[in-house]
Formats: structure tokens, sequence, C-alpha cells
């Protein structure tokens, strides 16, 4: 088995089909079909159900790619950094992030990317915590933003940002600049993210402080649907203030400040413990550092020192 045969079953694992992922690889259709039937044949067993829309991954063809990702990513980031010694910086990094910092930084950043270093192809990985985590230990990502603290974490970690967290309702909510007791969240209809999401975690341990019971309505883990719910009047919400500035500007929503206790989230950057970042990735995270300087400078977040 060697990296071509890997390359293309990766490619065809995400293509879900022969001739598309032979589009993508600009190889023929045969030669592709032969390198993945020689890899079945090493392996011992099918990777592929074909059927007549494409082929679909096995249960062993799964567990194959899952196991495979992260060692392809190393040898052809390694190959990349060897190219690169001598000349401008080049390759891939992908990048973790949760929603509600993806919607807020992933454009910003990509922009510098594409202008001070048109070399380096930049994938933005949404997630959430649990797959954060998962993604970068197993070397999908090249490193990813999660909520913090992360200390019990196996990984390289570092304080990035700290952020307050808002009340938000839709246009016709009375909420503005004055401040919200925590404690008033109780009998009001809330949108939130299920328990598994992080942004669920800090709401619920600002509620045990504030002694309250949440009436939770609704639940949505796509951060476009709970910003939907709330629009449209099914209730209310408690999110970054950075990831509705848009909303706000459009009088679409509403948010009024919360205190007693305040709910903030951390962010932290985390890299793997065990493999030295790229040339590329060491770029990408300085450009990074850059995009949350600027939004702390404009009062979105308040940037944490390393070791903070």
């Amino acid at each position: 088995m060697d990296l071509r045969q890997l390359r293309t079953f990766r490619e065809v694992a995400e293509a879900g089909s022969l001739s598309r992922a032979a589009d993508r690889l600009r190889l023929a259709q045969p030669a592709l079909s032969r390198q993945i039937r020689m890899l079945e044949e090493e392996v011992g067993t099918a990777l592929f159900a074909r059927h007549g829309r494409g082929m679909q991954l096995t249960e062993a063809g799964q567990a194959f790619l899952d196991r495979i990702l992260g060692p392809v990513r190393q040898l052809e980031r390694a190959a990349e950094e060897v190219r690169a010694l001598a000349g401008a910086v080049s390759g891939q990094v992908a990048l973790g992030m949760m929603p509600t910092l993806a919607c807020v930084l992933a454009g910003p950043l990509a922009r510098r990317v594409a202008t001070e270093h048109p070399g380096i192809s930049l994938r933005i990985v949404e997630g959430y915590t649990g797959h954060l985590v998962e993604w970068v230990q197993r070397g999908v990502t090249d490193a990813t933003l999660l909520y913090g603290p992360a200390r019990e974490l196996h990984l390289r970690v570092s304080e990035l940002l700290l952020e307050e967290m808002v009340l938000v309702g839709d246009a016709a909510s009375r909420l503005g600049p004055e401040a919200v007791p925590f404690a008033a969240l109780a009998g009001r209809r809330l949108v939130l993210p299920s328990r598994a999401h992080g942004l669920r975690r800090i709401v619920e341990t600002a509620a045990g402080r504030a002694r309250i019971a949440l009436d939770v309505g609704f639940e949505a883990d796509s951060f476009g649907v709970l910003k939907d719910l709330v629009e449209a009047g099914l209730g209310q919400a408690v999110l970054p203030r950075s990831a509705i500035r848009a909303e706000e500007a459009a009088g679409r929503l509403r948010s009024a400040p919360l205190v007693r206790p305040v709910p903030r989230r951390q962010v932290v950057l985390a890299l793997p413990p065990d493999r030295p970042p790229s040339r590329a990735t060491t770029t990408v995270l300085a450009l990074l550092e850059r995009e949350v300087a600027a939004r702390a400078a404009a009062g979105d977040w308040r940037r944490l020192p390393a070791g903070a």
C-alpha cells in the first residue's frame, strides 16, 4: 500500500463515486478503480459497496478512513514543508473552530491568508468541542479553537480571548442597553444548544449561580437555526455579542447585557502535543493572533496574554 492508493481511497470516499473522484484528481477512472481494487486486496476486505448511484463506504471502509486521515495529512504536510524550505510559505492548513467563532473569524482570517500568503490553502473545519478535540488529536486538523479552560486535555493549550455573552431577542423584544439580571431569565422561554454544546454549559453554570431553572423551549445545535428561531420570536437566547453583530445592525435581533453573574466564554488555541506545527500552520496562527487583536481593539473581545 502506498500514499497514492491512500489518497485515491480518500478522494473516492469523499466524492462518493469513481467518476467524481476521477474528475477531481484528473485521472482515468479505470486507473482509480484498479488502485481501489489493489488496496482492498491488500487490506483483505471490501472497503466500498458498489451500487448504481456510486460507491458507499462499508463499515470496514469507514473504520479504515478514520485511521488513515491523520497519517496521510502528516505525510502530505512533510512533503510540502520540504518543498517550502526554498521559497515562500505554502501548504495546506486545517483549523478547527466552533460555529459561533467561525461566523466571525473565518472570513477575515481567510482574507488575510489570501492577501499575505497566497501559497497557503486554508481549510476551516467547524465542529463542537468533542469533535474538535478528537480531530486535532488524530491529525485531521493542525490546530483548533476550543472553549476554555482546557488544562485537562492532552494538548498544547494557550489562552486566546475572553468574551461576555448577552441576552438576545427578536426585533420586537424590549432588550437594550440596560443590563438584565441573570435571575430574570427564570420563566422566559429560551432557545439554546443541546447539552453537548459548550455554550449550553456556560449558560447552565450561570443559571446555577443565579439559582434559577431554565425554561428551554427549543434546542438547536446549528448556530444559523438558533438565530432563526430567536428572530422568529420563538424564544430568547444567550449568545456571544460578536456573533450577532450583523443581525443587530440590520435590526433583526436585539440584545442586552447580563449581570449577576455575567456569563463569559473563554476561547483557547490547542495544538497536538506530539507534532510541531508546520511553517504554514505557524504562519496562519500568527495571522489569527492579529485578527483577534484587531477584534479586541474594536471592543468585541478581551485578548488574553499567554499564560493568563
